[in-house]
């Protein structure tokens, strides 16, 4: 009877009914440790997200979003940043409607795009406008942030056990919703928690519950965690720390000084802790990767003037010790000095994905620098949808042009889609980095690719005009001790020498066009030499690469 069983079982295993079942049923999606990077694995393979984030309002309306869905497969994505409202999914207390929400998934699922859903629960842009009516009106029972001579403002407050709980409750019943639904399509790969959060216009909250948690003693368990990893914090944390004295204990002011930045890491502490119950909460029921994403500081802004608590570079390691449900923290860039912002984010404890940031032109060199040199598991414009006005906070800071008229960035990711493998792989391995010129003052760029280094430099484009303001990134993976694969966004000439042991001067042995459809091999171009390669002196890279799906296999050699 023992054998007969085992053989039954052995047969089931092997049969078409047993395949299809486990085929349905894999893990979630899930954050995992290949080799040097940290990766996002989607049905049991590495997932390389090319995004993009659809307007506020875009996803509240399905047949709004019927002509949207083949305009962004079109745009060669393969993940679309997609939000989801409390207010839309709980309109009266108690009773859930998750009808927008299917119909989001089937219209995903039918132009074979991935989906992170963005949670706008309590707060969106600092404010608390898309939480239900039931919410908004009940005042007495869900505490607002209040200004410092008493006034209300449209936040709710993080000091509201109320408003935590029932955040908490609609995110759970979400999670729940999109496990049976979802679980085993996995149509939804990740989820944002909250979006941009913190205070204007002033620096923190003065309702009477923040009033007395600002005058008591900072956490200990935060105290103990900032000590136990005092040399590895974020230095400007440290510094502020070390500056008030180092102490390991006392009120919020005692520890990190009598300043606005102070008030800043008191409110990312309130809201890290808030935001950790609802993620939570939303993990016990279908554990996702999940996320929240920062608002950042414009030049010489204070607090208040900027979102005062928000998952800054100096708070990411206060979100760490409060909300360690979260698996990362992810900044919106929209502004010039991109490398210095997303490299404050790309920590062996914080894998980089950048959930806005500006399209066109300098997008694309962006998310090649991003995936090139920082490992990030994704890269989305904002607006991919259309037009619109992009706020952050209270300011605007202007016209985001993307969907159809940003060709840039559709054209990367259609040359980046069949690469995507061999990127991820290069990631793990560490055989893949990024050189990038940033605005007019940078006007040159270095980076090490294998044993040579590659310098590069503007150069005029196909119609003979230099533009010695663009942005341009040039990416390598590394196939072999001296071959490279080459991919450009932007017009630039490349050069190459060598500072390791061996024969001294780097020289260009052979240039090859390589054409990369949506399947199958490569096709090999030209063999350039000549005037191509100035004599077998440097690769031009060219501004419509891209649109010809076209990169480059360079291979160099040494000599005396």
């Amino acid at each position: 009877m023992r054998l007969l069983f085992l053989v039954t079982a052995l047969l089931f295993a092997l049969s078409p009914v047993a395949v299809v079942a486990q085929a349905r049923d894999p893990a979630p999606p899930r954050l995992e440790q290949r080799g040097k990077a940290t990766q996002l694995v989607v049905q049991g393979k590495p997932f390389l997200m090319l995004g993009g984030e659809i307007h506020n309002s875009s996803s509240s309306d399905l047949a709004y979003m019927t002509p949207i869905w083949p305009k962004l497969k079109a745009m060669n994505l393969n993940t679309v940043l997609v939000p989801i409202a409390w207010e839309t999914i709980e309109p009266v207390e108690g009773q859930f409607d998750f009808a927008l929400l299917d119909g989001l998934l089937r219209g995903a699922r039918a132009h074979d795009l991935k989906v992170v859903l963005l949670w706008f629960g309590a707060w969106k842009n600092t404010y608390s406008s898309y939480v239900p009516a039931w919410v908004k009106r009940d005042q007495t029972r869900f505490a607002r942030v209040l200004t410092a001579d008493g006034r209300g403002t449209e936040r709710l407050s993080a000091f509201s056990d109320a408003a935590r709980d029932a955040d908490a409750r609609a995110f759970a019943r979400l999670m729940r919703h999109l496990k049976a639904m979802d679980g085993a399509q996995q149509t939804v790969i990740s989820v944002q928690v909250e979006n941009e959060v913190g205070v204007i216009p002033q620096s923190r909250d003065h309702s009477p519950a923040a009033e007395a948690a600002f005058a008591g003693p900072v956490p200990a368990v935060l105290m103990e965690q900032l000590a136990a990893k005092r040399t590895r914090i974020h230095p400007e944390l440290r510094t502020a720390w070390e500056r008030a004295g180092g102490r390991g204990a006392g009120t919020w002011r005692d520890v990190f000084g009598d300043t606005g930045m102070t008030e800043s890491l008191f409110m990312a502490w309130h809201y890290a802790t808030f935001i950790e119950k609802v993620t939570a909460a939303g993990k016990a029921e279908y554990a996702l990767p999940m996320f929240t994403n920062a608002a950042l500081i414009r030049p010489n802004y204070q607090p208040g003037q900027y979102n005062s608590g928000g998952p800054l570079p100096f708070a990411i390691d206060v979100y760490k010790a409060g909300a360690p449900s979260l698996d990362f923290l992810a900044p919106d860039i929209y502004f010039e000095d991109y490398v210095n912002w997303a490299s404050q984010y790309a920590r062996p404890d914080n894998p980089l994905l950048v959930p806005e940031a500006r399209g066109g032109p300098a997008g694309a060199a962006n998310a090649l620098y991003s995936y090139g040199s920082l490992g990030a598991i994704g890269f989305s414009p904002f607006g991919i949808d259309g037009e619109g006005v992009v706020l952050q906070g209270d300011a605007s800071i202007g016209l985001q042009a993307a969907g159809e008229g940003d060709p840039a960035m559709a054209h990367l990711y259609g040359l980046l889609a069949p690469l995507a493998p061999r990127i991820l792989d290069a990631q793990a391995k560490g055989t893949i980095s990024t050189v990038i010129l940033e605005g007019g003052a940078q006007r040159s760029g270095r980076g090490r690719i294998g044993d040579y280094v590659v310098d590069v430099q503007r150069a005029t484009g196909p119609d003979g005009k230099l533009d010695p303001l663009s942005r341009v990134a040039a990416m390598f993976l590394q196939t072999g001790p001296d071959e490279f694969t080459v991919v450009g966004a932007g017009d630039m000439q490349l050069s190459f020498t060598t500072d390791r042991p061996g024969a001294p001067t780097a020289g260009i042995e052979s240039v090859d066009e390589q054409f990369l459809g949506v399947t199958g091999a490569p096709r090999t171009g030209r063999r350039l030499n000549g005037d191509e390669t100035g004599q077998g002196q440097g690769l031009r890279l060219f501004s419509t690469d891209a649109a010809d799906r076209k990169a480059y296999r360079l291979r160099l050699y040494r000599y005396r």
